[in-house]
């Protein structure tokens, strides 16, 4: 749990970015990540040097080595120790910004053969944007209080600052709402058997909550060595056409103490993404919108459903990508369960004919406040390649714990505890109407209305007949009032003339 200490400090870094001239919340983040990730690896020597020291050994692989380095792009020699954080952060505010922008930074971006971690892997276009000595010196003050060994709440500090990011208006298209993404985690119940792929991850919000759920339920299977290989190196899987958000999700994922993740640049939807067969579980929210390169499509997506709707295009991903049995939970705007074009009906009639559809979860429309008011639903569905699909699970979801309005703030009515409690008991689900909040509706049912998903087209509305009294009544109610305001009147009036 983040302290209010911890979120001060916070707050305290991001308003010194501000009054550095840098107010894009995604820059501020992705400088942050920066100077994170140089505390992080001096920290981590440390321990290194700690443990040796006691058992009297030498530092196995140290990151920063006996002797110098040579800087490539100053064409210098430095010493390794200058490039330390523990070192830099005691020197005055000019040496250190020198030290910091000129060599530690070019010494991180060097590191991306991928011994140190997914994060380095993706540094050769980064860019220092960090431009005052006194900035940067503020800054590593406010980091330099920060545990990066305590993962548990490092991993809640970077969740408080993407919801910075998000609570600025800016850039929050990337970040799915935290509660939304631990519903669906909830939901599928990831295990130690998994193979797990976001291929739009963002900021790895999936990825993160999936190595979350995990850690809190196989804690004790995590410490044989296979189901510990598998987690660190097999398991977690995502995929992003942009440095900065894929710098940001590995630095989310270390974090939260997953190190060495399969994460990397692709475009999902292109033939360059081959992934068939692969995977035991997606998970994703996946973009609505935005520029595709037709022409680069896969054809492989294109024989499910012929179309340039992204949304479209990413449900005949998962199906492809899936193994057989293989689950999906993935985020669609409405549109895709009862749009009317021919490849909206050919994606339905895929996962309802040829897959197995589980569940349709219809959310509120100001689940994505304030940067998206689209309505959305969740879809969930297994991949059969041989149908499966003989009812379908409906919920309509009201609240989610939060005003649906632009400000967002908590509130009690919160529906997702039940969309979990109900969703692991679907046999207590089977005697439930159509009249409430969830209930099963028959495929033939889906099939006679053209593959329709959306919930308002089973849900049954109970209307109360209103009875209503006789106008000659009605009219006798008027005249008394009118009577009794014309008295009042004439009161009011002769005690008004008398003073």
């Amino acid at each position: 749990m983040i302290t209010g200490e911890i979120k001060n400090r916070i707050d305290s870094i991001w308003d010194t970015f501000w009054t550095g001239g840098i107010t894009n919340s995604i820059t501020i983040l992705e400088q942050m990540t920066y100077l994170f990730f140089m505390k992080m690896l001096d920290d981590a020597q440390r321990i290194k040097e700690a443990n040796a020291n006691a058992f009297g050994v030498a530092v196995s692989e140290p990151t920063f080595s006996y002797g110098s380095w040579h800087n490539p792009e100053t064409d210098r020699d430095v010493p390794y120790n200058d490039l330390r954080w523990s070192v830099f952060k005691n020197k005055d505010p000019e040496t250190m910004y020198r030290i910091v922008s000129k060599d530690v930074f070019v010494y991180i971006k060097t590191l991306n053969e991928g011994k140190e971690s997914a994060y380095s892997r993706f540094m050769e276009n980064a860019t220092f944007l960090i431009q005052s000595p006194r900035t940067l010196t503020k800054i590593v003050e406010g980091i330099d209080h920060l545990d990066m060994n305590n993962r548990d709440t490092m991993g809640d500090t970077y969740e408080y600052i993407l919801g910075k990011m998000a609570a600025s208006g800016n850039n929050g298209q990337f970040r799915t709402p935290r509660h939304i993404i631990r519903m669906m985690v909830e939901l599928m119940q990831p295990t130690l058997k998994d193979t797990i792929c976001d291929p739009a991850m963002g900021s790895a919000g999936f990825i993160v909550e999936s190595a979350k759920y995990i850690q809190e339920h196989y804690k004790s299977e995590l410490l044989k060595r296979e189901n510990a290989n598998h987690y660190k190196n097999e398991m977690l899987h995502g995929f992003d056409t942009d440095f900065t958000m894929l710098r940001i999700g590995a630095m989310n994922l270390m974090l939260h103490g997953v190190d060495n993740p399969d994460i990397q640049y692709r475009d999902s939807l292109s033939t360059d993404n081959t992934d068939e067969n692969r995977y035991t579980l997606c998970l994703a929210n996946p973009p609505f919108t935005g520029s595709l390169d037709y022409e680069a499509v896969s054809k492989s997506l294109l024989a499910i459903t012929k179309t340039k709707k992204t949304e479209l295009l990413f449900m005949s991903l998962f199906i492809r990508m899936l193994q057989m049995g293989g689950r999906c939970a993935s985020i669609v705007p409405d549109g895709v369960l009862f749009g009317n074009s021919t490849a909206h009906k050919a994606l339905r009639h895929e996962l309802v004919d040829n897959q197995r559809l589980q569940a349709v979860i219809s959310m509120p429309s100001g689940v994505f406040l304030p940067y998206a008011g689209v309505s959305t639903a969740i879809l969930i569905f297994t991949k059969t390649n041989a149908g499966g699909t003989d009812k379908v699970w409906f919920y309509d979801m009201k609240a989610d714990g939060y005003t649906l309005d632009q400000r967002r703030s908590e509130c009690q009515e919160n529906d997702i505890p039940d969309v979990i409690a109900r969703f692991k008991n679907l046999e207590g689900e089977e005697q439930r109407t159509r009249k409430e909040q969830s209930f099963f509706v028959p495929v033939e049912d889906i099939r006679n209305n053209d593959y329709d998903l959306s919930i308002n087209k089973y849900k049954e509305v109970e209307r109360v007949k209103v009875e209503y009294d006789a106008p000659d009544i009605i009219l006798e109610r008027i005249e008394t009032l009118q009577s009794e305001i014309s008295e009042a009147f004439k009161d009011f009036k002769t005690n008004f003339l008398k003073k």
